[in-house]
C-alpha cells in the first residue's frame, strides 16, 4: 500500500524558535501499514520518532519527528 507522509517543520535548530513556513514536504512511501510508513520514513531521514498518535476512526496518523535540532510534525495517510 502507498502512503503519503507530509512533514512540516515546526522549529528551527539553530534559533529554536517556530517555523512558518506553512509548505509540507511530501512523500510517498510503500508499506504494509502506516507504522512501517513512519519507520521508513524515519530511518531514510536519519532522524528520531519523538511520538506517534494513531487515530481510532479514519486513516491519517499524526508524528513528531525530530532531525539534528529541528523539529517536525508529520501526518501518514494512504495515497
Amino acid at each position: 500500500m502507498q502512503y503519503t507522509i507530509e512533514a512540516r517543520q515546526l522549529t528551527n535548530g539553530q534559533s529554536q524558535r517556530a517555523v512558518f513556513d506553512w509548505q509540507p514536504r511530501e512523500t510517498v512511501i510503500e508499506a504494509a501499514s502506516p507504522d512501517d510508513a513512519i519507520s521508513r520514513f524515519v530511518t531514510e531521514n536519519e532522524s528520531e520518532l519523538v511520538s506517534l498518535s494513531r487515530p481510532l476512526r479514519g486513516s491519517e496518523s499524526i508524528a513528531t519527528v525530530k532531525k539534528n535540532d529541528s523539529v517536525f510534525v508529520v501526518r501518514i495517510y494512504t495515497a
